[in-house]
C-alpha cells in the first residue's frame, strides 16, 4: 500500500513527543544550574548545544519512517519523497535568507520570509504525505512547550529574564518591549523555521533510511 493509508498521528508521536519534552526540561534545568558547554549554552539561538531538541529529528525522522513503512504505508517513490525533502530545504533556505535580510535591514519583507519558511514545512508531505503529516504533528508537539518556556523565561525576574538561551536575544531586539521581543524571538522562529527544520530534516533522513531498508529487504528476499 502507498501513502494513502490513514495514520494515527497522535499515537505515533506520543512517546517521541514525551522524550522531547523531557529533553526540553533537562535543557532548562541545565542552563539554570550552569551545566558546562557544549552540553548546554545560554547564548541566543542555543549555541548548537548537544542537549537540545533540534537534533532529535535525526532520530525520530527515521523512526517514524520505519514505523510507517513497516505497516505498509510507503510513498509512491522513495526518490520522490527524498527529492521533495530536498526541495523543502531549498525553500527553507530561501525564506530564511529573505527573513534575516529583512530583519537586519528593517524591511517589511520579513513577513514574506516567515511565510516562505512556514510553507517549506509542508513541502516534504508532497513526496510522502503520511511522514510529512507525522513530522508536522511532532514538530508542533516539540515546539509549543518551548514557546511556553520562552514566555516565562523572558518575563521572569520582573522582566530581567532567566539568563538562559530561552530569553537571550540579539542586540536588535534587546530594547524592545517584552511582548514584541517574545513574538520576534520566540513565536515567529519557533512556528516557522524550527517547524520546517524538524519536518524537512526528519523527512529527508527518514526517506533515505526507509529506502535503504526497503532495498536491503528486497535484496534479501531475492537472494533467498
Amino acid at each position: 500500500m502507498t501513502d494513502g493509508k490513514a495514520v494515527n498521528v497522535p499515537r505515533l508521536i506520543a512517546v517521541p513527543s514525551l522524550i522531547t519534552l523531557v529533553v526540553t526540561i533537562l535543557r532548562v534545568v541545565g542552563e539554570l544550574k550552569h551545566w558546562p558547554s557544549p552540553l548546554v549554552s545560554n547564548v541566543a539561538g542555543g549555541g548548537a548545544a548537544l542537549l537540545g531538541i533540534a537534533w532529535l529529528p535525526i532520530i525520530f525522522g527515521p523512526y517514524f519512517a520505519m514505523k510507517l513503512a513497516g505497516s505498509g504505508d510507503t510513498p509512491s517513490s522513495y526518490g520522490k519523497a527524498i527529492g521533495y525533502s530536498i526541495a523543502g530545504l531549498v525553500v527553507l533556505v530561501l525564506g530564511g535568507a529573505i527573513f534575516f535580510y529583512a530583519f537586519t535591514h528593517g524591511s517589511k519583507l520579513g513577513v514574506v520570509g516567515a511565510i516562505i519558511m512556514l510553507v517549506a514545512a509542508f513541502v516534504p508531505a508532497m513526496g510522502w504525505r503520511s511522514l510529512g503529516r507525522t513530522l508536522l504533528g511532532y514538530a508542533l508537539a516539540a515546539r509549543i512547550p518551548v514557546l511556553v518556556v520562552m514566555y516565562f523565561a523572558m518575563t521572569g525576574n520582573n522582566g530581567a529574564g532567566w539568563g538562559t538561551h530561552y530569553d537571550a536575544v540579539g542586540p536588535q531586539l534587546a530594547n524592545l518591549p517584552i511582548t514584541t521581543k517574545y513574538i520576534m524571538a520566540g513565536v515567529i522562529p519557533q512556528l516557522t523555521i524550527w517547524i520546517a527544520w524538524t519536518t524537512i530534516l526528519g523527512s529527508l533522513l527518514g526517506g533515505i533510511v526507509a529506502a535503504v531498508y526497503t532495498n536491503d529487504k528486497k535484496a534479501s528476499v531475492s537472494a533467498a
